[in-house]
């Protein structure tokens, strides 16, 4: 069976499948996200907030499965916001 799960843009690394958390302004059940720690988004992600904001951070690309755009989710470290990937069925989380 193909994978057919989104790839990111700057990676090529498949997405993952991330629960939006409680109370986010999002109304989206779960978004598609890249989780390679080599990511050259991700990595260029923290000079850039440290430049702009002064703050010890980074951002890792995601897709809204409803509307197809891409957007970012704010991380602090390398493991923030793991626990909110969800396993596919087929046990394929990768």
């Amino acid at each position: 069976m193909a994978d057919t799960r989104p790839t990111c843009p700057h990676c090529d690394s498949h997405l993952k499948k991330w629960l939006v958390p409680e109370g986010a302004s999002w109304d989206e059940e779960f978004f598609f996200v890249c989780f390679n720690d080599d990511c050259p988004y991700y990595k260029k992600g923290w000079d850039w907030m440290m430049e702009q904001y002064s703050q010890k951070a980074s951002y890792r690309f995601t897709i809204n499965p409803t509307t197809g755009a891409s957007t970012m989710i704010p991380v602090w470290s390398d493991i923030a916001t793991r626990e909110m990937i969800v396993e596919d069925d087929d046990g394929g989380d990768q």
